[in-house]
């Protein structure tokens, strides 16, 4: 049913006469004071499915002539979109199907402008348009299905579980979303309450043993459960929850079990089982062994699961004390209900009995181990230890694991015992029929202090069968080893010691071990008791110090002491060892810290350290260079250069590269350092020498010392001219030694006289150069140049 509304603005009030006509004013006009919309709310029905625009309802204003110069203008929520509006006659339509349940109320505003002006005529005015609930939702179970469970033997009532259906539907209005219960399947089990949708049990004493799962099927309607009401369902899965209402019971009456009689403590016999249709702490049983005359010899416990009983052996069996036993046990439910202890007893008893198999037992020794007491100093052939073995039925013979061969038992059988020994080095034997444990080699128990021996026993008839024990020797020390000192036997006397002065304490070491302790005493040598510049003191505590007897002590004297160290033991026999402690004379600090031991270092002024001497010397050097360098250039004033025109031949140089240095002898080198002897030391940074350091010593070697150093006359240059060669020699930035270096001056008095043949006032033919030869591998080149190499010659150095 659709409601048609609208209200007009209130009339027009006039106040005063009216205005006579062709008259002036003569009274003033009243104007309208107020004018406005009341609105009421719109209703309209949810789900339109008609094919034309859903009609809504009208907009009305007391200033419509019904001229058309009015403008009616909807806005809000949905206009334009789900609501539209004629502006001409304010009619409104909804052109979108309106659901409830996707929004139940929009709020518009309206206004009344003037068409051709646009100006508002009415100020803007709000109203609701509210969507009317039709029953278009079904209830819905939103967690379904579900999952439920009650202990089984219920009784009739007992709640299971509580279901809730929702339904999307106005509940405010009409019955839309009034539900009701019902069930549709899981009858006469279960039942529901039509209006909370409680589930409860409607059948005594169901038993989860016989079934354990229902579906039960629950239907919600809406319209209160009447005819044309919306319906939805939901499924429940109902399981019963065990309760211990069954006994437990045995499979068997009686059970037969068997062991074997070396069958160890501890080992299974056999399980059993009494079996209760419970399930979970229902169903987990405590066993227990009530009577039977093997109460003392097995035990029963429960398995993990609880479930099962495990026999165990409780004590050593054997065959021939007692072949058979019999046991009584009962299993019984550890978790009772007491609302269902009338359904008892919830325990059950059988009989279980227990063979013991025979079985052919190794030998037995008296004892799984054995300790014995040896002294070191042993004759060969003691008995260590007679073992032995017993065993009913059997003969059997001993034997130890030794590396030895096949043995041959008293009943003509052999064996071989096994390679891997415990007596790897064959120290004991023993013998087969008496068990006894014989020594066969000496014993040191610094080397070996402890013996493990495993000793077997064999069966004759049946080798298989073989048992073992263990024989630990352990060897007792005997006074055999001297002693000797620990450590320190180097030691320091500080030059500035004075008599009695203690500068080592020493302590002693012995292999042996007596049961009262080491007690040590030292003292001197025979030779060395008057010894003038040690003396020795026994601290009696096994350390002794060495004292000085003297002062005034020297390096340049004596740098080291001997002094032979006698170390007696006090257990009987005495043993005596001597050792030989190192004394060296050194130099200290005045807090006695030792700061050199070297004699040369004395030879120094006391004044003066290393280093410092280190830099006098080498300011002397340089001094000694300056000196040299002045003077060469004076003699170089004196003896001016060969002018070029006529010595220009010297650049005219043979360069070749087999002897050389390799590959790298033939890079160029500036010839103009020849020329000037002070500018052959003058290489560009980072220029490094890349040939070879030759093999051979410097020519220079030859000349004298004297010479060298020697000042005034010709003697300057001849002097400067060798020290500039060794120089060369020795300078690994100077040009390939294989190379020809020349010098405006050559000297005199050299060993090889003059090298220039450019001056030489004979010729080639009759100048001999077999002399070249001596010179050494400086001069192969050379000698190799004029032909009189000796191809024989063995190398000079």
């Amino acid at each position: 049913m659709f409601f048609h509304l609208w209200m007009c603005l209130k009339c027009n009030v006039l106040l005063g006469k009216p205005e006579e006509e062709g008259g002036a004013a003569s009274s003033a006009r009243l104007q309208r004071v107020k004018r406005g919309w009341v609105w009421n709310q719109f209703f309209v029905l949810e789900e339109y499915t008609g094919l034309d625009p859903l009609y809504i309802g009208k907009l009305h204003s007391d200033m419509d002539k019904g001229d058309g110069s009015i403008k009616y203008i909807l806005n809000g929520e949905g206009a334009g979109t789900t609501f539209t509006i004629d502006d001409g006659t304010g009619d409104i339509h909804a052109i979108q199907r309106l659901d409830r349940e996707v929004k139940a109320q929009y709020v518009l505003r309206a206004q009344a402008r003037n068409r051709l002006t646009d100006r508002p005529l009415e100020p803007e005015s709000q109203f609701i348009v509210k969507i009317q609930d039709i029953n278009d939702n079904e209830p819905r179970f939103l967690d379904g299905p579900y999952q439920a469970s009650v202990p089984e033997m219920s009784n009739i009532g007992t709640p299971v579980i509580q279901l809730t259906a929702t339904d999307a539907d106005d509940p405010a209005y009409g019955n839309s979303a009034r539900v009701v219960y019902s069930i549709l399947e899981g009858q006469p089990y279960f039942s529901v309450d039509a209006k909370t949708g409680v589930v409860r049990v409607s059948l005594a004493d169901m038993d989860r043993e016989t079934r354990e799962n229902y579906t039960v099927v629950i239907q919600a309607k809406d319209m209160g459960g009447q005819l044309g009401g919306l319906a939805g369902t939901t499924t429940v899965n109902i399981t019963l929850d065990d309760v211990n209402d069954n006994p437990p019971m045995f499979d068997q009456r009686l059970y037969q079990m068997s062991i074997p009689e070396v069958g160890p403590v501890g080992s299974v016999v056999g399980r059993i089982w009494a079996r209760d249709r419970d399930v979970g702490v229902n169903a987990e049983m405590e066993y227990s062994i009530i009577d039977g005359d093997g109460r003392d010899t097995f035990d029963i416990s429960t398995d993990p699961t609880n479930l099962f009983g495990i026999i165990t052996v409780k004590r050593p069996l054997d065959f021939e004390s007692k072949p058979s036993y019999t046991l009584k046990v009962e299993g019984a439910n550890t978790h009772l209900d007491p609302a269902l202890r009338h359904r008892g007893p919830f325990k059950d008893v059988t009989i279980v009995h227990v063979s013991v198999e025979d079985v052919d037992e190794p030998p037995l020794f008296d004892t799984p181990a054995y300790y014995v007491e040896l002294s070191e100093d042993a004759e060969i052939g003691t008995v260590v230890k007679t073992v032995s073995a017993r065993d009913p039925d059997v003969f059997f013979f001993f034997s130890c694991l030794c590396p030895c061969n096949a043995t041959r038992s008293p009943a003509g059988g052999s064996i071989t015992t096994q390679e891997r020994s415990s007596d790897p080095e064959a120290f004991f034997y023993m013998e087969i029929t008496s068990g006894a444990l014989i020594t066969v080699r000496s014993l040191d128990r610094e080397e070996v202090g402890w013996h493990n021996i495993t000793i077997l026993a064999m069966e004759m008839s049946n080798p298989t069968q073989i048992s073992s024990a263990q024989v630990a020797v352990r060897v007792l020390d005997v006074n055999d080893n001297p002693p000797s000192l620990t450590h320190y036997l180097e030691a320091y006397v500080c030059d500035s010691a004075k008599a009695g002065q203690l500068i080592q304490t020493v302590a002693a070491v012995d292999r042996d071990e007596p049961l009262a302790g080491q007690r040590f005493e030292f003292r001197l040598s025979p030779e060395t008791v008057n010894n003038p510049n040690f003396t020795l003191r026994d601290n009696q505590d096994n350390t002794a110090g060495v004292l000085t007897r003297r002062g005034g002590w020297s390096q340049q004297d004596q740098t080291v002491f001997y002094l032979p160290i006698f170390i007696s033991d006090g257990e009987q026999p005495v043993h005596t060892g001597t050792s030989t402690m190192t004394i060296r004379v050194c130099s200290c600090d005045h807090e006695g810290n030792v700061m050199s031991c070297n004699a040369e270092a004395y030879t120094l002024p006391a004044s003066l350290s290393r280093g410092a001497l280190i830099a006098i010397l080498a300011c002397i050097f340089v001094l000694l260079v300056m000196i040299l360098l002045m003077l060469s250039l004076r003699t170089h004033r004196k003896k001016p250069f060969l002018c070029d025109e006529e010595e220009n031949v010297h650049e005219n140089i043979v360069r070749y590269d087999d002897e050389g240095g390799g590959e790298e002898d033939t890079e160029a080198f500036d010839i103009g350092a020849m020329w000037n002897p002070r500018e052959a030391h003058h290489h560009p940074p980072g220029k490094v020498r890349q040939d070879m350091l030759p093999e051979i010593e410097s020519l220079s070697r030859y000349v004298p010392q004297a010479i060298v150093g020697g000042v005034g006359g010709d003697s300057n240059v001849h002097g400067y001219v060798l020290a500039k060669l060794l120089d060369a020699d020795m300078d690994a930035c100077a040009p390939p030694y294989d190379s020809l270096q020349t010098y405006a001056y050559e000297g005199e008095g050299s060993v090889a006289e003059s090298l220039s043949s450019l001056q030489s006032g004979a010729s080639n033919t009759d100048h001999e150069y077999d002399y070249l030869n001596d010179w050494g591998p400086r001069f192969k080149k050379l000698a190799e140049m004029y032909g009189v190499l000796e191809t024989n010659a063995a190398p000079m150095w």
